[in-house]
């Protein structure tokens, strides 16, 4: 019993310990509310994902591309080719099937075999190829089952087949469509599809510590430096900082087998955009709130670990935690390494996303600076004077 009387006066006497103890009960609390409420109902929102159908085939394929529109649980949109393949690389849709021109013909023919093209981009959550390629192996099943069939069957009747065994013959030589499945932009292997992930979340995880280690080395320096030296430093080892981690962090990526489809200059440098912003971003809540903008940054952790899309697809969220993802710079930061790392679309406005943050917490951080007291005072003055006798001794 004395022993945990002790152990409580001990806490009680130390504001640091108190403090890690409320920053764990913190994490549980933030993480276990935002994770349970952003992934429920994640599964029956599949729906959000979009299917482009190109159709090349002006008989059957008519009525395979109503049939799918009614009957698959995505968005379907009808474009033809040069739409859907750019669509595909914008990660506007997340598959786009082709039903070639010789689809009927094929099809027709005893002898054939007809095909349905598919094409997936693989440079997006590991979720989306699964998703995906169960998606392809279903609607070839649909389409053989009903497509095949029927068309056979209209075949053998204008053959002067009594309708009876037209059917029973279309029957037997069902099973003859078959898909085939092709990938642009692909990953090597689930270590690397986990990078985006990997480096957002220690680049955003390294920025609350540097940034809450940084708040706690200004405030020991008290009235030594002005409020403006403090943040003219601030700023200026935020970009060495910046720099230094990312080159650090992209080289162990590339080291350990990493891929990056625009080589290595582009992932440090945009990299390091990223750390920077983070810092920045981070330490905005540290200048206004003190040490308490830590539980700002938790729960943002926490927000931007599920609306980034780094972890699953953002169409399986919440509409609310899409909006938010949208006004996050972690959203960009994924989107962006994915370009990079795996192909995709030019990254203007993943850097746009990153500086409009970047900026807006510049200016916030600086118009709270400016309006606090000047830390500087004629205390100051003697406090430099000692600090030659305390270094000399």
């Amino acid at each position: 019993m004395e022993c945990v009387q002790r152990c409580i006066h001990f806490i009680e006497k130390s504001p640091q310990m108190m403090l890690g103890i409320a920053t764990a009960l913190a994490f549980q609390i933030i993480f276990s509310v935002i994770w349970m409420t952003g992934y429920q109902g994640a599964n029956e929102r599949i729906g959000g994902f979009r299917i482009a159908i190109v159709n090349e085939d002006k008989i059957m394929g008519v009525q395979v591309l109503q049939k799918l529109q009614n009957s698959l649980p995505f968005q379907i949109s009808n474009a033809n080719q040069n739409t859907a393949r750019q669509q595909l690389i914008n990660r506007e849709v997340q598959m786009v099937m082709t039903i070639p021109a010789d689809f009927t013909a094929d099809l027709q023919n005893p002898a054939a075999q007809a095909n349905l093209l598919y094409e997936i981009n693989e440079s997006n959550p590991a979720l989306v190829k699964s998703v995906m390629d169960s998606a392809a192996v279903a609607i070839t099943g649909t389409v053989d089952r009903e497509a095949s069939a029927a068309g056979i069957q209209n075949v053998l009747e204008r053959s002067s087949i009594p309708s009876e065994q037209a059917s029973v013959a279309a029957a037997s030589l069902a099973e003859r469509v078959k898909s085939e499945i092709s990938y642009i932009y692909s990953v090597d292997g689930l270590n690397n599809q986990m990078v985006p992930m990997m480096m957002v979340l220690a680049s955003f995880v390294g920025a609350m510590i540097m940034g809450m280690n940084m708040q706690q080395a200004s405030l020991t320096l008290g009235n030594g430096i002005t409020k403006w030296q403090a943040f003219t430093a601030r700023t200026m080892i935020n970009i060495v900082s910046a720099l230094v981690i990312s080159l650090l962090g992209s080289s162990l990526v590339m080291a350990l087998g990493g891929q990056s489809a625009e080589g290595f200059m582009p992932l440090w440098l945009f990299q390091s955009l990223i750390v920077w912003v983070f810092l920045v971003f981070s330490q905005m809540f540290l200048i206004v709130f003190g040490i308490g903008g830590m539980l700002f940054n938790i729960t943002l952790l926490s927000l931007q670990l599920v609306t980034s899309g780094a972890m699953i697809p953002r169409q399986m969220l919440g509409a609310g935690f899409q909006t938010t993802g949208d006004l996050l710079p972690a959203t960009y930061a994924v989107e962006g390494l994915m370009n990079i790392l795996f192909g995709g679309v030019h990254l203007g406005k993943d850097l746009l996303g990153l500086a409009v943050t970047a900026i807006i917490s510049l200016v916030i951080s600086a118009a709270v600076t400016a309006l606090r007291k000047n830390r500087h005072s004629s205390r100051s003055g003697e406090s430099t004077q000692h600090i030659p006798t305390l270094t000399s001794a």
